[in-house]
């Protein structure tokens, strides 16, 4: 749990409202798996939740069935209608395809070795492979495809058509467990995956999966990546302290970020692709401005903060995670707590409305690096505020 100082009042923080849950079935790969969740994924049009226990196996979820199910009592407090005997998954076959009621199904799909990383992608017809002989290709994926990406302990990845079950690639490189994936947000179809063999791996899956680029520079384990919004900016972390910027124009490294003191763990972009978060076993997570290479904020799960010594340890307090919300004003992290019942949970941000000056400056760094709004002839306050050196 964090702690605060005495010029926060805990109470006057926004707090996120549980909505509901999904429990463990009880079958003997469960069992075996530790009952842990490893990893989760949301697709990106809302339409699927994508859940991995440690297992082979992947549960496809409609995202919508999940809100039908979830109800609120009375007093307040979210109730869960699934039950395992109730959280029922249908079996999929090779013909089957979206229902005529164009209503999701769901699916479990068998990726035949551990799933370490889960990834939603989706395809953008204006956004043309790097491939010149696109009339070579296997796949043509149309504007409403939707594709999940696992990556296994084997190292391999395996891509999935999320309509109907199907496996359609399996890409073949890394030497050791995937333990990331993202798809650039821009359509391409571009994914990078992060692996234990200590190098990030750039494909193109509108080039039937064809390997574009092995990105390397880790020292240790890669543990996660981001593309910024634009998909011109990859961010890489893992084992080590540093936090690596990729060009993913050119497919070369930026630059390193160095502030944390223990291995980083999780990244991600603001939804303007101003600012950076990344979070780490230190205890913190630090928001950067990623252009210039400056810490704008630290957040931390222990006041006062631990000393760079005891951060740098087994220290009980690791941020496994970190993400923005879409709204840019909240961001949301993940800390051991020693819980391990395989269950995952869903939460409600807390409600408020965007000022029009916080969406305006959204818009505005959205097409402007911080270089390019400091250049602006407009007063300091201002500068400041659109820098976000007034958060």
């Amino acid at each position: 749990m964090a702690s605060f100082p005495d010029s926060v009042n805990e109470n006057d923080i926004g707090k996120a409202k549980f909505i509901g849950e999904l429990l463990v079935p009880v079958a003997p790969f469960d069992q075996k798996s530790g009952r842990e969740a490893w990893t989760v994924a949301f697709a990106p049009n809302g339409s699927y939740f994508a859940w991995s226990q440690g297992h082979r196996i992947v549960r496809l979820i409609p995202w919508t069935t999940c809100l039908k199910n979830f109800s609120t009592g009375h007093s307040g407090e979210a109730t869960n209608a699934f039950s395992p005997r109730r959280l029922s998954l249908q079996n999929n076959s090779e013909g089957q395809g979206i229902p005529e009621s164009d209503e999701p199904r769901e699916h479990t799909i068998d990726c035949g070795d551990i799933v370490w990383g889960l990834a939603f992608g989706s395809s953008v017809p204006e956004k043309q492979s790097r491939c010149v002989n696109i009339e070579w290709h296997r796949f043509k994926f149309g504007q409403d495809q939707l594709l999940l990406a696992t990556g296994l302990n084997n190292g391999r990845i395996k891509i999935w058509d999320v309509y109907t079950g199907k496996l359609l690639l399996n890409l073949m490189d890394h030497t050791d467990i995937v333990r990331d994936l993202t798809f650039a947000p821009d359509g391409s179809l571009m994914l990078v995956s992060a692996s234990r063999d200590k190098t990030l791996r750039v494909w193109d899956l509108k080039d039937d999966g064809n390997m574009v680029k092995v990105l390397r520079g880790h020292q240790n384990w890669v543990y996660c990546s981001a593309f910024s919004p634009d998909s011109s900016i990859l961010c890489s972390v893992g084992a080590g302290k540093a936090v690596f910027l990729w060009n993913m124009d050119t497919l070369t490294l930026i630059r390193k970020l160095e502030g944390h003191h223990n291995d980083v763990v999780s990244c991600e972009f603001s939804p303007d692709g101003a600012l950076l978060a990344t979070a780490s076993y230190d205890t913190r997570v630090i928001v950067w401005d990623h252009h210039k290479a400056t810490v704008l904020l630290e957040l931390g799960h222990l006041f006062p903060p631990p000393s760079p010594i005891f951060a740098g340890g087994a220290n009980d307090r690791w941020v496994r995670s970190v993400s923005f919300c879409p709204d840019g004003l909240h961001i949301a992290t993940i800390t051991d707590d020693r819980t391990r019942d395989g269950s995952v949970h869903f939460w409600e941000r807390p409600r408020s409305v965007a000022g029009l000056q916080h969406i305006c400056r959204m818009s505005l760094r959205r097409v402007m690096t911080t270089q390019q709004v400091e250049a602006l002839a407009i007063p300091t306050p201002l500068r400041d505020y659109l820098t976000y050196k007034v958060i």
